[in-house]
């Protein structure tokens, strides 16, 4: 029995692994900084998604910020 493969797989591997590799990259930076921020909605919301990196691209830009103490 042969399993045939879609075209479109055969032709854009290359495109989805280095989506993956992209995704996860940036979702592990993500998690990381969600962690040690402590900010736990955040953490479950990066760990849940996969958005191609947008959702961990913002939070890493927009909200990982670290509130300064006076």
């Amino acid at each position: 029995m042969v399993i045939e493969v879609p075209l479109w797989v055969v032709r854009f591997w290359p495109v989805i692994l280095l989506d993956i590799a992209w995704e996860a990259a940036w979702k592990g930076i993500a998690l990381w900084r969600a962690g040690r921020n402590a900010h736990l909605v955040w953490f479950i919301c990066l760990f849940i998604f996969n958005t191609v990196g947008i959702l961990p691209i913002i939070y890493i830009f927009a909200f990982s910020k670290k509130k300064k103490k006076r």
